[in-house]
Parts: C-alpha cells; sequence; structure tokens
C-alpha cells in the first residue's frame, strides 16, 4: 500500500477533528476567544479619542512601529490582520456549517420545543451577518478611507470625526454594536460550554461575564459616536 493511499484512508487528525461537530464548535470558541481579545483591545484604542487628536493619532503611529527593528514598518498591522481574517473566516465557516447541520438533523416538530435554543441561534445567525457587512463597511471608511469625507491617512482622530459627522455613518455603527453585543453575550457563554469552562458553580459567574463583557463593549464602542453626535468630540 503507497503512502498516497493510506493517507486517503485515513484523514489527518486536524482534518477529521474539522470534519466533526465538536470540531467545530471548538474552531469557534477559539477563534471567538481570539476575536474578543482584539474587540477589547481595539475598543480601548477607540477611547483614546476622548484625550484629543495628538494621543490618538500618536497611538495610531505607534501601532506601525511594533516590532520593529526585528519586524518592518507596519508588518505587525498586517500579521494582525491576515490573523484577524483567518479568524473570521474560519468562525463563519464553522457557524455555517454547524447551522446547516443543526437543520438537516432536527425535525419539523421538534422547532417548538427549542424555542429559547433557537432565539439565541438566530440571534448569532442574523447577529453574524449584521457584523460580516458592518466588517466591509468599517474597513472602507476608517482602513482604506474609501467612503470617508475626510480620507486623511495617519489622522484617525480627523477621519473618526468626520466619519461620524454623518448620521447614517453613525446607524450603522450603532446597529453593528448592538449586534456586537447581543453576538458577544451568546458567543461567550456557548464558547465557555464547548471549551469545558462551565458547571453548576461556575454557570452564574461565566453568564454574569459574559453579559457585563457585552455591556462593556458596546456602550465602550458606542461612546465614540455619540460623543461625535453631540459635540463632545469635534
Amino acid at each position: 500500500m503507497t503512502t498516497a493511499t493510506r493517507t486517503a484512508r485515513h484523514p489527518s487528525t486536524l482534518a477529521t477533528l474539522w470534519r466533526s461537530t465538536v470540531g467545530k464548535k471548538a474552531v469557534m470558541a477559539v477563534t471567538g476567544l481570539a476575536m474578543l481579545l482584539y474587540l477589547v483591545a481595539h475598543m480601548l484604542g477607540n477611547l483614546k479619542v476622548f484625550a484629543g487628536p495628538d494621543d490618538i493619532n500618536g497611538y495610531a503611529a505607534w501601532l506601525r512601529t511594533i516590532g520593529q527593528p526585528f519586524l518592518g514598518h507596519e508588518w505587525f498591522l498586517w500579521i494582525a490582520r491576515f490573523g484577524l481574517l483567518a479568524a473570521v473566516v474560519l468562525h463563519g465557516v464553522s457557524a455555517y456549517q454547524l447551522s446547516r447541520r443543526d437543520l438537516a438533523a432536527r425535525p419539523s416538530k421538534y422547532v417548538h420545543k427549542r424555542r429559547r435554543a433557537s432565539y439565541a441561534t438566530r440571534t448569532m445567525r442574523w447577529g453574524g451577518v449584521i457584523l460580516a457587512l458592518f466588517i466591509v463597511w468599517h474597513i472602507l471608511d476608517l482602513t482604506t478611507l474609501t467612503v470617508n469625507p475626510a480620507a486623511e491617512h495617519g489622522r484617525p482622530y480627523q477621519n473618526i470625526v468626520a466619519s461620524f459627522g454623518q448620521w447614517y455613518s453613525c446607524v450603522i455603527y450603532i446597529v453593528a454594536m448592538l449586534a456586537v453585543g447581543l453576538h458577544i453575550r451568546h458567543g461567550f457563554w456557548s464558547a465557555a460550554q464547548t471549551l469545558g469552562a462551565n458547571n453548576a458553580r461556575r454557570d452564574r459567574v461565566l453568564k454574569l461575564t459574559a453579559n457585563g463583557l457585552a455591556l462593556a463593549l458596546t456602550v465602550g464602542f458606542l461612546s465614540v459616536p455619540v460623543a461625535v453626535m453631540f459635540g463632545v468630540v469635534k
């Protein structure tokens, strides 16, 4: 028997794990936690807008120099972006495939017996779609500056003020951040269950943590467009 034949008959451990429901849930949990850490860091960076243009513009410039001289200019940012993109794709693909498996395996009469679970599933599903669309808009608005009315590279403060000076940009951002909050609230709890972190004693703490994280991130992210709308940041 050749090596190629043995490989064809015996998939690798990673391939077997990926094809399994447990494996896909584990991928969702790990990538979800990675994205949660990114969101926390991103929110803290965004809040520097309240310290003024010099503070947040300097912070943005510093991000481009992380790892130097070992890494080149902006290398760290691009590594982080590709890592985040991989996490988003793996998370989304896993969610879609698990959703298809769930629909295929669930008898129609069983739907009414899982009303609460179905609500959480729908929230995660539609929240994921909203966030995917928002990511595209956000990149065009504040990364590539394609749709930003100011479009000043290296001046995020001015770009943020210009973006949230448009009512439609605020609406898009607010809807997306509310979806982020709901997604984190349900996702954190699901990830804890998947990774085996929950038990009878920890459930209350985990639920409070999920609610606290969702609220803190939602309020933190929304504070920026609200501050621009009301002239606190200008």
